[in-house]
């Protein structure tokens, strides 16, 4: 090329590599001129003095004497920043625009596909009105929510953990010296580490999502614990035998790689709450069955491993549940295609797979379990959690119930967290996670009083017109 152009000026893509940009001779000089354009990645010279500097270079010349014009500096390497940090930019909008065009292409088919199972029924059609309105009544609260979710510096978004569709997670990781003294961010932490808290979203098998635990991940996050957020393949992008292997895979890649955020392998908590509640009740189970048997050898992860299960509002007997839920408006006929088949019920219902001679191994492999549910649910009875727990008693778990008196299903989860002041559901949480900490239990105490997010009276009208 340099040849064929003698005398002429003519435009020479930059070469990069990890970062750099090598060029020889670039200081200001009779016949030599620089201009880099901004964004394009270019340089314009001059042929004839390249060819020179190249010739020199080559020869072992390592510099000129100055000409008329100026001084000719030192080869050289330099970075550029600026146009480094602009590619970058552009790359990440460029996958960011193509992320949410594919889900946005993905959520309207899917969104097509339950319509032909919901088809024009009453009872879904209201509960989506009502939906609407109790959304729109917790507007002010959601909206610093997003802000929060979207904008803090404490949260590191939809990151992958398997090959599937929405086998991603939101990483919630404490301010690195947050606390004093405190163990530093990094691959090094080991058993000086961070709790962490896994947590398994609700959504009725359908609507479940990632960022809806951002509330108690933000509360959790506060108190120096690391909180993952785990999203799964809903129906009908998904069955129950497909949402359990996500979330089983979810856990695991969380124990992977817990040393590298901060956090302690062996102060690993698991949260669900609602359809997230039942998933992780299924994981958990399946997987201590998977530890007595000869599988046990490529576990990813195993449910000795973890300090302990929290399940929220969960539904745990689904041939119970399903004529409860028809009448709610989750129609058997979607219910069932969710769970693949009435003959899949028992198979995935933790309390059936508790009482079953086969599990009797494996109970001394479960952690400490605490059921929570507010005794005026609807979505689903409080009786869930009395008789799961009443059935992980008789064959020798550890459980724990607690029941809270004229809650709702999203009461403990939602409107009180929003109302301010002390959140029991939180209280109980932190209770058990810093059982062994005298000094966080002090600091728990003064951290429990949450500013207000949202007025009372769209609190109450809120509750008043819940679907749940």
């Amino acid at each position: 090329m340099l040849a064929s152009l003698d005398g002429e000026r003519e435009k020479l893509p930059v070469v990069q590599q990890a970062g750099e940009m090598e060029v020889g001779n670039l200081s200001r000089h009779a016949g030599y001129t620089q201009l880099a354009h901004e964004g394009s990645g270019e340089i314009v010279v001059d042929v004839d003095v390249l060819r020179s500097r190249l010739a020199q270079a080559l020869d072992g010349d390592p510099s000129e004497s100055p000409g008329a014009g100026g001084e000719y500096g030192q080869r050289m390497l330099f970075s550029d920043p600026s146009l480094e940090r602009q590619t970058s930019v552009r790359q990440m909008l460029t996958e960011e625009v193509q992320h949410v065009a594919s889900e946005t292409w993905l959520i309207t088919r899917l969104s097509l596909t339950l319509l032909r199972f919901l088809g024009i029924g009453t009872r879904w059609i209201g509960k989506f009105i009502r939906l609407f309105l109790y959304a729109m009544f917790l507007l002010p609260g959601f909206v610093q929510i997003g802000y929060y979710y979207f904008f803090s510096k404490d949260i590191q978004r939809s990151l992958v953990y398997g090959d599937h569709p929405r086998n991603r997670f939101d990483l919630y990781l404490p301010t690195a010296g947050q606390k004093s003294g405190q163990a530093q961010i990094g691959p090094e932490v080991g058993q000086n580490g961070r709790p962490a808290v896994i947590f398994i979203t609700g959504g009725a098998w359908v609507i479940g999502y990632k960022a809806w635990g951002t509330l108690l991940a933000r509360q959790l996050v506060e108190r120096n614990i690391i909180v993952t957020c785990i999203d799964y393949r809903n129906f009908p992008q998904g069955c129950v035998s497909d949402m359990v292997a996500d979330v089983s895979r979810g856990i695991g890649h969380v124990f992977q790689n817990i040393e590298s955020w901060g956090g302690d392998p062996n102060k690993i908590y698991l949260v669900g709450q609602s359809a997230g509640a039942h998933l992780g009740a299924c994981a958990l189970l399946m997987q201590a069955k998977k530890q007595t048997l000869e599988e046990r050898a490529e576990l990813t992860w195993k449910a000795s491993q973890l300090k302990a299960y929290f399940a929220l509002s969960g539904g745990y007997n689904l041939m119970s549940l399903m004529e409860h839920f028809n009448r709610r408006g989750l129609y058997k006929k979607m219910f069932l295609r969710i769970m693949e088949g009435e003959e899949s019920l028992p198979l995935y219902s933790p309390e059936c797979i508790a009482r079953s001679p086969s599990f009797r191994d494996a109970v001394p492999l479960l952690p400490p379990i605490t059921l929570f549910h507010g005794t005026a649910d609807y979505s689903i009875p409080h009786e869930a959690s009395v008789e799961f727990a009443e059935a992980l008693q008789s064959v020798g778990a550890t459980v724990n119930t607690v029941l809270y008196p004229d809650k709702t299903h999203t009461d403990l989860f939602l409107q009180d967290p929003m109302r301010g002041g002390k959140n029991d559901l939180l209280a109980d949480i932190l209770r058990v996670i810093h059982a062994d900490d005298e000094e966080e239990q002090g600091e728990d105490a003064v951290a429990m009083m949450r500013p207000r997010l949202v007025p009372e009276c769209l609190l109450q009208l809120a509750r008043w017109v819940s679907p749940f």
